[in-house]
């Protein structure tokens, strides 16, 4: 059953840009989707499309009139007072209302009960019970325990959260009022692990459909069947996760740019080819025609598009010589805030190099650790710094001394550099023509975060901390700030919820939890075994590694592969040979339109033979 069809689909907010074009895909009910393209390419545009807060300018959309469709993006607006609770508790509002009239039918039928009222009342009745009346208090319970909202927060005003609470709890909200299709903007913002792997679970064991707008590349592993990318307002469609869609996207421009490279050979050769027939046709008309002939054969030769690759930002950390062997070193540091104690005791050595993820619950005190390392916070102890430690920081909220700047001036302001240089720096963070005269207050939370990493970059530093460094950054951004982080040699600290990037770079991990830190010499797969085996109860009997039987078919596969490789390499040598015969054919135009031919068809049979290598690798057993 088809939950959501697009039909081509067109949005445009400036006449004659489209910002979708033609846009058509369809959902089946249960799927569970992932909505992809950069940022500003209408995914979250798409979104309230399908809810019917937009209009849109062609096409046809289609939601499942029988189905309940709810969307987590922005936060809605409660009435003044609203608690925690009460927001909760809006997903019941039907639930809600059906007690209430039983209760006012009970009072009633006190005095004497006519056939209508208990008609009414078992009515009443059964609507409350289908719409989950008597669960309702353990599921709130449940996705509040899940989504760490603790009891003390339902009972505050909704107005006094700051946004990342709103947002968990407007979650909350949406996966209580148990929808049959589930619109996703971002959802792992503003949670943490232990939030965000709850998440992943409940979504895995959701019966209904899902359509979720992520950067977070490990939740879409974990929770993504298929992938549709906006692409220049279009879709393009992958059947798997987010790991399959970056193969398959990057075999189908490999695919697409030797198509294109072979094409534009062909073409060159066959050009050569008619204008040395022409050359030889000047007296002879039958050999000027067959000149006009292939070119005429050319122009109608369907020309595949040159892939187009993304810029991407070209920078690096500037890095300062470190002399030394010890980064730095605490000494029984300990933090208190409100008479409560964030992390006491602390001892930690940090040496050259070592690259270092502290995780923790939100709320347990990373960031305020990472201000007391630099010095920004008070603390109880000591920590000493190497002599020749220089210190780079991004914080988790980007604050600008003078928003009212443009990203040019700001650049000239703040980095005492030429307008060149400025220029320059900013262009290679992809502010670029009238970009650079935006005002800071006005860029979204991704672009201050590039433009405070274009400052941070210029320094020379040796130690790099960064707190949640790919916050608002799409994913194309994300793989660029990697890139970067991979480049610098000096020492690394990084808070981050980001499973992807922590797994990528921490080779030593501390966790702040019950106002302590726990040092794991590992990386993230290594913690979390550990953690996998500290949850075994202890004299529980472990499973035993099941012995994996040989596979049936396995040898055959294993020789068939090999045997069209072999054949795949010598067809590759036949092609190649031709290239030679070719030149030596040039002034002989009989010979080289047979020999063309010839590799025409040896290609072709190249080709065969790599789809028929494709179709053995996929039918292989264990693929």
């Amino acid at each position: 059953m088809v939950d959501i069809q697009v039909t081509n689909l067109t949005k445009f907010f400036v006449i004659g840009e489209n910002l979708l074009q033609d846009l058509s895909f369809e959902i089946q009910e249960g799927e569970r989707v992932a909505i992809l393209g950069r940022n500003g390419c209408g995914k979250t545009t798409l979104f309230k499309i399908l809810t019917g807060q937009m209009d849109f300018d062609g096409g046809e959309v289609y939601v499942n009139p029988n189905k309940r469709l709810g969307l987590i993006s922005q936060i809605p607006h409660f009435p003044t007072g609203y608690t925690v609770e009460d927001v909760l508790r809006s997903a019941f509002s039907e639930v809600l209302r059906c007690r209430e009239k039983m209760l006012a039918l009970e009072e009633d039928m006190a005095r004497g009960a006519s056939d209508e009222q208990l008609h009414a009342y078992d009515d009443l009745l059964g609507r409350f019970q289908a719409g989950g009346g008597y669960e309702m208090d353990v599921d709130v319970d449940k996705v509040c325990n899940g989504l760490a909202i603790p009891a003390q927060q339902r009972t505050q005003a909704f107005d006094s959260l700051s946004g990342g609470e709103k947002t968990r709890v407007n979650l909350a909200r949406l996966l209580l009022e148990k929808t049959d299709i589930l619109l996703l903007d971002e959802p792992t913002n503003h949670l943490d692990l232990s939030s965000v792997e709850w998440l992943e679970r409940y979504i895995k064991s959701f019966k209904g459909t899902v359509l979720t707008i992520s950067h977070d590349r490990y939740f879409l592993d974990q929770v993504a069947q298929r992938v549709i990318e906006i692409v220049d307002g279009h879709a393009e469609f992958y059947s798997g996760n987010y790991s399959f869609y970056m193969d398959e996207k990057q075999a189908r421009f490999d695919l697409q740019m030797k198509q294109y490279e072979q094409e534009q050979a062909k073409l060159k050769q066959l050009g050569y080819t008619v204008e040395r027939m022409k050359g030889w046709g000047i007296n002879n008309r039958t050999l000027y025609r067959r000149a006009m002939s292939i070119q005429h054969r050319m122009e109608r030769i369907k020309k595949t598009e040159r892939p187009k690759t993304e810029k991407t930002m070209k920078a690096s950390f500037g890095e300062k010589e470190f002399s030394g062997d010890v980064v730095f070193q605490m000494k029984n540091v300990s933090k208190s805030f409100s008479g409560r104690t964030l992390f006491s005791d602390v001892n930690l050595k940090v040496e050259g190099g070592e690259r270092i993820a502290l995780l923790g619950d939100n709320g347990t005190g990373k960031s305020t650790f990472i201000k007391c390392l630099l010095g920004q916070e008070d603390c109880q102890g000591k920590i000493q710094f190497g002599p020749t430690i220089k210190a780079g920081y991004l914080p988790q909220i980007i604050h600008f001394e003078h928003p009212e700047r443009t990203l040019y001036d700001t650049m000239l302001y703040e980095k005492n550099c030429t307008p060149q240089t400025a220029r320059d720096r900013l262009g290679q963070f992809l502010f670029q023509g009238e970009d650079v005269f935006k005002t800071v207050g006005n860029l979204s939370g991704g672009e201050q975060s590039r433009l405070r990493l274009c400052m941070l970059m210029d320094e020379k530093i040796n130690l790099l901390i960064l707190d949640e460094p790919t916050n608002h950054l799409d994913i194309a951004s994300r793989e660029w700030v990697e890139a970067a982080i991979e480049e610098f040699e000096g020492t690394l600290l990084f808070v981050s919820h980001d499973r992807y990037f922590i797994e990528k770079f921490a080779e030593r991990i501390w966790v702040l939890e019950q106002g302590q830190i726990r040092d794991f010499r590992c990386g993230y797969q290594k913690y979390r075994s550990i953690l996998e085996h500290e949850a075994v109860k202890p004299g529980a009997a472990a499973p035993k590694p099941k012995k994996e039987r040989p596979k049936s078919g396995m040898k055959d596969s294993e020789k068939l592969i090999r045997r069209l490789e072999r054949e795949i390499e010598k067809q590759e040598q036949a092609v190649a040979e031709y290239d030679a015969k070719i030149d030596a054919a040039s002034a002989d135009y009989q010979e080289l339109t047979r020999l063309l031919g010839e590799k025409e068809e040896a290609e072709t049979l190249l080709m065969e033979l790599m789809e028929q290598w494709e179709a053995a690798q996929e039918s292989a057993p264990g693929k």
